[in-house]
């Protein structure tokens, strides 16, 4: 069985943005999903709501849901700031968070930053690192080639998991095991195939290092969502989607929930037939309504 999570909707906000939260936030609780989770952009084609903040933002009408970052920018944001908000996080939410990291695609970000773009794979490993010293043992000694460990007040209360975010790469999966808890897959980058596959590789990388494969899960983020039985509407989703993530549509369409209610949970089964423990939907153009209508027509369809 797979478990569902929804995507803020980051993207777009406006003045109004913390009432569409609170209500976005209230549906997914009301409609047993499992989690929130939120991503990180610094600079992006669209306004894009902080996603540690939007999350700190909605802890109090969360109620028992999982709270994950998917992902977040350690690279971009600094190891020691994003420890101290996983942190403060984790304990304003009382033990439900999940670390999601990524090192991101887009130089713009870094550039925004300040870090040259080709630095960004060792300053990940680096940074990840620093984040599992920081939130384990805050003031144990770490000097590395970036980063320095540093001493967190509130210590946390607890080991946070943290989920290397990966679109399956040999490198990327090698990464999620090496340093992570758990592998956060891109949505709109893989495939059935490909996650089977990366999920075969992972088995076999932790027991050949001893380590328990069935706690390791694999999680997708980024499905955006729209459930219509119109092909045109379907289609122009679809076409914007490609515009704003530079893709083409005719691809990038069969990585989407978009389509009629049958249509996007058979799609999601063929994800759970391959061991996907669960997927964070985003919902487009009417978040709410749309959260509802996936709720009540496709997620009792997976089961």
């Amino acid at each position: 069985m797979v478990w569902f999570g929804a995507h803020l909707p980051l993207i777009g906000h406006d003045r109004t943005e913390s009432t569409s939260l609170e209500r976005f936030v209230d549906a997914a609780r009301d409609l047993g999903f499992s989690a929130l989770g939120a991503n990180d952009h610094v600079v992006f084609s669209e306004p894009w709501l902080d996603g540690m903040v939007a999350l700190s933002s909605v802890v109090e009408r969360s109620a028992d849901l999982t709270l994950v970052t998917t992902v977040a920018l350690p690279v971009i944001r600094g190891p020691a700031m994003t420890a101290k908000a996983a942190v403060a996080l984790d304990i304003l939410s009382e033990g439900r968070l999940v670390l999601g990291v990524g090192p991101g695609s887009s130089s713009a970000d870094y550039a925004s930053a300040g870090i040259p773009f080709d630095q960004r794979w060792p300053r990940f490993d680096e940074s990840v690192r620093v984040l599992r010293r920081a939130l384990t043992d805050p003031p144990g000694p770490h000097a590395g080639r970036f980063y320095d460990v540093p001493v967190l007040e509130p210590a946390p209360a607890r080991t946070i998991p943290i989920w290397v975010g990966s679109w399956g790469s040999a490198a990327g999966l090698r990464r999620a095991v090496a340093l992570g808890d758990g592998w956060l897959a891109s949505a709109y980058n893989t495939s059935p195939q490909k996650i089977a596959s990366g999920r075969d590789r992972i088995r076999d990388t932790l027991r050949t290092a001893g380590r328990d494969d069935t706690t390791f899960p694999t999680v997708i983020a980024t499905m955006w969502t729209y459930i219509t039985d119109s092909a045109a509407e379907a289609a122009a989703r679809v076409d914007e989607l490609a515009r704003m993530l530079r893709r083409d549509p005719t691809v990038l369409g069969d990585h989407l929930l978009i389509g009629p209610a049958e249509v996007c949970a058979a799609r999601l089964a063929r994800y759970a037939d391959v061991g996907v423990a669960g997927v964070f939907i985003w919902p487009v153009d009417d978040p709410v309504d749309q959260l509802r209508h996936f709720g009540t027509s496709v997620a009792p369809l997976v089961g």
